[in-house]
């Protein structure tokens, strides 16, 4: 059955609205959230995280208005296919922290602010999900990006970075709400990231327990297998790789 919010413009703010992609997964949720930012009365907008090279969900963005800029958070494809596609349509430059992703821009600093079309945004380092992961700060919102999704929690590629991120984002004023990557918005970010640190702390326990029981020398699929037991194994794939990132932040401390 399909979504009723896929294909139509949900503003969220005076300043954020959301188009959701039709892409959903046990990964991307109801899918992608592609977040259209517009300072108030402005004829220009920015556009965060395009989607897959998605011809049903693309040019719905082609008919905002002038897009200024698109901003990437990270470099998967169901974020990120799509910018050169909308890019050339739109004449839009395209600026990421990987530069190769970036098109007629340089790429993100950690801390800069981007002055665009009337807003000003900041750029927060955020790796752990990727090394080039960023969450984007607007005024009261913050887009996450899969640094924190709106619902679940992210897989990661290196579990220290991501603690670093979470502290990071714990630092921020409080009151912010989260415009993630997917799933809806979260009105609490600061009690999201730190549900976030409590579970990863859980987590690293629970790995830990399952070495003593498996032995030093574990897989990440036995621990998976062990902790996950009571876990749909559809989803034990994912598991792994967050398991395997556990794995080497435990065994490199």
């Amino acid at each position: 059955m399909s979504h009723p919010a896929y294909g139509r413009l949900r503003p969220v703010s005076a300043v954020a609205s959301v188009l959701l992609e039709n892409n959903p997964s046990s990964m991307t949720l109801e899918g992608t959230n592609t977040w259209v930012l517009r300072a108030p009365g402005a004829p220009e907008c920015v556009v965060v995280d395009p989607g897959y090279e998605d011809l049903d969900h693309l040019p719905k963005l082609t008919e905002l208005g002038p897009v200024a800029m698109i901003l990437l958070t990270h470099h998967h494809p169901d974020h990120a296919e799509g910018a050169s596609w909308l890019a050339g349509r739109v004449d839009a430059p395209i600026r990421a922290f990987d530069t190769a992703l970036c098109r007629d821009a340089a790429s993100f600093a950690d801390g800069e602010t981007i002055s665009v079309a009337g807003l000003d945004i900041e750029v927060l380092h955020t790796p752990g999900h990727t090394a080039d992961s960023v969450c984007l700060r607007l005024g009261e919102h913050v887009l996450t990006g899969d640094t924190i999704l709106g619902r679940g929690t992210t897989v990661l590629a290196d579990l220290g970075a991501y603690l670093g991120s979470l502290r990071t984002l714990l630092d921020l004023p409080p009151g912010l709400t989260g415009l993630p990557g997917h799933g809806p918005e979260l009105h609490d970010l600061a009690s999201t990231v730190q549900g976030y640190l409590e579970h990863r702390e859980q987590r690293l326990d629970q790995v830990r327990a399952a070495l003593a029981a498996l032995g030093e020398g574990a897989t990440a699929r036995q621990v998976v297998e062990h902790v996950y037991a009571d876990v749909d194994p559809a989803l034990w794939g994912p598991a792994e790789h967050s398991v395997r990132a556990q794995l080497e932040y435990l065994r490199g401390s």
